[in-house]
């Protein structure tokens, strides 16, 4: 099958810090990619990187195609983008979010309108359209961040912690939703999650980075077979080891990256 992703021997170093360190992996299209790391493995400057948010230092990001570094426009019509924290305009309404994301992707006008009721349709939010953003749960916010990743018919989706702090039923709810994407639209899906759970049930593929470097990938079975474990919890746990790690790891590549980019998460 055709890889929609390929990372050749990505490098990212700040200062005196290598955080990630000449990571190589291929994202099969129309396959369910999990992406897992402790705190400060070098998993969020990873994403920044595929995202286009940060530059690499050394190697090659090739999205739907398009070398990343050298087509960043085309590599970024060709991908959309959940992040972990909301980057929503809570004073607009779902449509206004929906519209103003459209604008920005160069959605032909004319099709603008029939793509935003697809998209919130997909994640059940048509009727809630006129809705301020401030009136929304956060099971609704995320599923309408979902429906405006889509907008502009990307090839891939990343989800970031797409469904962190939500509660069961509504973790489940946009994972079906996501699963639907996924089968019928044939859209890769990237994700990252601390619940194992969650990417046991739903992945493909799984890539384990730490300290920087991939340490194990492959089916669940055969991470589990290598590592002689019953769970994907387990695997990690024992690749990984036990020990808490605070927010910034080993690498404090979070601090020193919001300390040297001055702009907001999106494109």
């Amino acid at each position: 099958m055709q890889n929609i992703l390929s990372v050749k021997s990505l490098t990212k170093k700040f200062d005196d810090l290598t955080a990630v360190k000449g990571i190589s992996f291929d994202v099969e299209t129309g396959s369910i990619f999990a992406f897992l790391g402790p705190n400060g493995a070098g998993k969020s400057t990873t994403i920044k990187m595929l995202t286009t948010v940060l530059r690499p230092t050394s190697g090659e990001i090739l999205i739907n195609g398009y070398n990343a570094l050298k087509e960043q426009d085309k590599a970024r019509s060709s991908f959309g983008i959940v992040f972990q924290d909301y980057s929503l305009d809570s004073e607009l309404t779902a449509y206004e979010n929906m519209e103003y994301h459209s604008v920005i992707y160069k959605v032909p006008k004319a099709e603008r309108e029939e793509r935003i009721k697809t998209a919130l349709e997909i994640v059940g939010l048509w009727n809630r359209r006129n809705d301020l953003v401030k009136k929304y749960s956060g099971g609704m916010k995320r599923r309408l961040e979902i429906a405006r990743a889509l907008v502009h018919y990307p090839k891939v989706l990343f989800l970031d912690e797409p469904t962190v702090g939500l509660d069961p039923q509504t973790r489940m709810s946009i994972w079906n939703h996501i699963k639907r994407l996924n089968e019928e639209r044939k859209m890769t899906i990237f994700l990252t999650t601390h619940y194992m759970d969650e990417a046991e049930a739903m992945a493909d593929k799984i890539a384990i980075i730490d300290h920087g470097k991939i340490i194990e990938s492959g089916t669940l079975a055969e991470i589990m077979e290598r590592t002689e474990t019953e769970s994907l919890e387990e695997s990690f746990l024992k690749l990984t080891g036990r020990d808490i790690r605070d927010e910034n790891g080993n690498g404090g590549d979070k601090m020193r990256f919001m300390r040297g980019i001055g702009r907001r998460h999106g494109h």
